[in-house]
């Protein structure tokens, strides 16, 4: 596996970027995989080596950049409450519009890389992410080609860019993973979602993981559910085979 962390250079300044992909010759379709809450760290980046080792240019970038975060680990200590109500300052101070202006630079650095493909790319988000990718999915309809969204929160708003409306201008296929036990997406908000998409009949699946709860595909998080976790995996790995050639 060939890895490399680089400064790509956003409207807002630069993005610390965790770059892996296969070490053979590509170039390999392009994956944007964005954070969850808790921010960049090891077990993200093992995440995307899992991705990149069958056969994807995978880029994970720090979407804390603006308040001059990397990762939580290296800021002073705080006591459980105070790190969690910190974390969540630090999550709600992302809009859509910046995250895409970033996804933007992130992809026009691809387009530049050999090693990157120039086909249909992926985008993956968990938790705060998920709105992300279906956003990206429907600000480039024409170049993304699948979407997931992995435990993601907000998918059901009043916002004129709320993830259920998102998913009607995208063309790519979306995926949409959803815990049972999720405060953050409760089951009304699921059901509000599935129903939007088949009645639009998009290209489009809400899939409820029974008996799971928020976070369940993070190794190192208490929710860790092995057999979930790994069926999220050959779900994803499926999406990206039919969609992105």
């Amino acid at each position: 596996m060939i890895e490399q962390t680089v400064e790509i250079a956003t409207k807002d300044g630069a993005t610390t970027t965790f770059i892996v992909h296969p070490e053979r010759e590509g170039p390999y379709p392009v994956v944007l995989f964005f954070m969850d809450a808790p921010a960049i760290r090891e077990e993200l980046r093992d995440m995307a080596r899992r991705i990149a080792a069958v056969g994807y240019y995978v880029m994970l970038p720090n979407l804390y950049y603006r308040k001059g975060v990397m990762e939580m680990a290296d800021l002073p200590p705080l006591p459980q409450d105070a790190a969690r109500e910190r974390m969540f300052e630090f999550m709600n101070s992302l809009t859509i519009p910046a995250v895409m202006d970033d996804a933007d630079a992130l992809q026009d650095f691809a387009d530049r890389d050999p090693a990157a493909g120039l086909g249909p790319i992926g985008t993956l988000g968990y938790c705060m992410s998920g709105q992300y990718a279906i956003a990206f999915a429907a600000r480039w309809p024409e170049r993304v080609g699948a979407a997931a969204s992995i435990y993601g929160v907000r998918l059901v708003t009043d916002e004129a860019d709320s993830p259920h409306l998102a998913a009607a201008k995208a063309l790519g296929e979306l995926y949409f993973a959803c815990a049972e036990h999720d405060p953050w997406a409760p089951l009304e908000m699921v059901e509000a979602l599935d129903q939007s998409i088949k009645s639009r009949k998009l290209n489009a699946e809400v899939e409820l993981y029974p008996g799971v709860h928020h976070g369940f595909a993070f190794p190192q998080r208490p929710a860790y559910d092995r057999p979930a976790a790994e069926r999220h995996w050959e779900r994803l790995f499926a999406l990206w085979r039919r969609n992105l050639i």
